[in-house]
């Protein structure tokens, strides 16, 4: 099973789309004006060719709305320009671990989008999370005026908070390095920050870099790390959902987002005994993106902040992402549960929706005979149970004895 993605502008004639013989599917990512417009997959025989007027029927049904807001956002822009704000500085830090191949390609599609920043300034930061060797300095290193910083302390979250120390932008954009960024990232987070100054935090569009794997298209047909492309503005309540903002991840992705620097720092940076690699792969971003909306700091979603990131490869390991997520839910959820009581209505209703949506999914899928589906679920339930049953104590535990290790 492998998709081909095709990129079209839709303000310009359509074209044919073939098929490669081992292409049974399309994705086509669509643009409007230049601007992103929308993402819509097509299940087809393998080698076959997309007329013209087929693409368009697959764009209508899906983003006729998104253009007309295109449209009038443009209209008014020219009719009413915004003032210009003093822009803030920026630092985009990568952090990233024995994958110098993928930090070369990140920082390769980084160059001419830097170079054409709105930004007062911008700074690239390297984040070597305790790599082996010295590949990833040396991949940092053939890029003029990358930072490098190495962290001995392995752990995402003890490269984010090296981040947080080291960067001098009162902006902190975070990339992971199976990521590459979208030609208008950059002027989509200026876009986002000028639409709210005020805001904590700012999380964009993640988009697949390839769908040549089962894994991959399978990944990305249950809904991968799509968030819309519609903009969004959270706040600290939400009245269309009722157990905002326990349920963080509706926000955004950790691979692509940034943080009003000073409100980190005041924060006290990102939890470390979350995101600590094997035993406990994720919860982090849940954690921020929660603390900063508690803080009273609304978070934007611009989906002009735009990333392609790079899904797994084969289904064990998607099937332990899926692990890894309701072990890293249930970690975060574990610890709000214990440090922000005020919300313990909340943390409660949506520990009894997750299970609940989880149980109903598996017997959908078993009775339906989908077992694939079925040993995606289960294996997120697994993760679930075993983050409730005290992984974030044992996490705690084990950064204590890495903290000791490395004093």
């Amino acid at each position: 099973m492998a998709y081909r993605i095709a990129e079209i502008e839709l303000s310009e004639p359509l074209p044919s789309i073939a098929l490669a013989p081992e292409q049974d599917g399309l994705a086509v990512l669509a643009r409007w004006k230049g601007r992103l417009a929308g993402f819509r997959m097509a299940s087809a025989t393998p080698g076959y060719t997309f007329s013209a007027e087929e693409i368009a029927a697959l764009c209508a049904k899906r983003f006729g709305r998104r253009l007309i807001a295109l449209e009038v956002e443009a209209a008014l822009a020219r009719r009413w320009p915004v003032s210009m704000l003093q822009p803030p500085s920026l630092t985009i830090a990568i952090c990233t671990k024995d994958r110098a191949k993928r930090l070369t390609r990140l920082l390769s599609s980084l160059q001419p989008v830097v170079a054409a920043s709105c930004f007062r300034a911008t700074e690239l930061l390297v984040i070597d999370n305790a790599s082996v060797d010295s590949a990833t300095r040396d991949a940092a290193a053939a890029f003029a005026g990358v930072h490098y910083v190495f962290e001995p302390r392995a752990g995402l979250d003890f490269a984010r908070n090296a981040a947080v120390r080291h960067a001098s932008g009162d902006l902190l954009a975070f990339l992971d390095d199976d990521v590459v960024v979208d030609r208008d990232w950059l002027e989509g987070l200026f876009t986002a920050w000028h639409s709210c100054p005020e805001a904590g935090g700012f999380s964009g569009l993640v988009l697949p870099y390839r769908l040549e794997t089962e894994a991959q298209v399978q990944f990305e047909l249950r809904g991968g790390f799509g968030r819309g492309f519609e903009p969004k503005t959270f706040h600290t309540a939400s009245a269309e959902n009722p157990l905002h903002p326990v349920g963080s991840g509706v926000i955004g992705a950790g691979c692509n987002m940034a943080f009003d620097r000073s409100l980190l720092l005041a924060l006290g940076g990102f939890d470390e005994a979350l995101d600590t690699g094997a035993p406990l792969p994720g919860g982090g971003d849940l954690d921020i993106f929660y603390r900063v909306l508690r803080s009273g700091r609304a978070i934007v979603y611009e989906p002009r902040y735009a990333v392609y990131h790079e899904h797994r490869e084969t289904l064990p390991q998607l099937k332990h992402q899926y692990w890894t997520w309701g072990l890293g839910f249930m970690a975060f959820l574990a610890k709000s549960r214990r440090s922000d009581p005020a919300l313990k209505r909340k943390q409660a209703a949506i520990l009894r929706w997750w299970l609940l949506d989880k149980l109903a999914g598996m017997a959908v899928a078993a009775c339906c005979l989908r077992f694939r589906e079925l040993g995606f679920l289960t294996a997120e339930l697994r993760g679930g149970i075993v983050g409730m049953a005290g992984e974030y104590d044992r996490s705690l535990k084990r950064v204590q004895k890495i903290r000791e290790q490395a004093s």
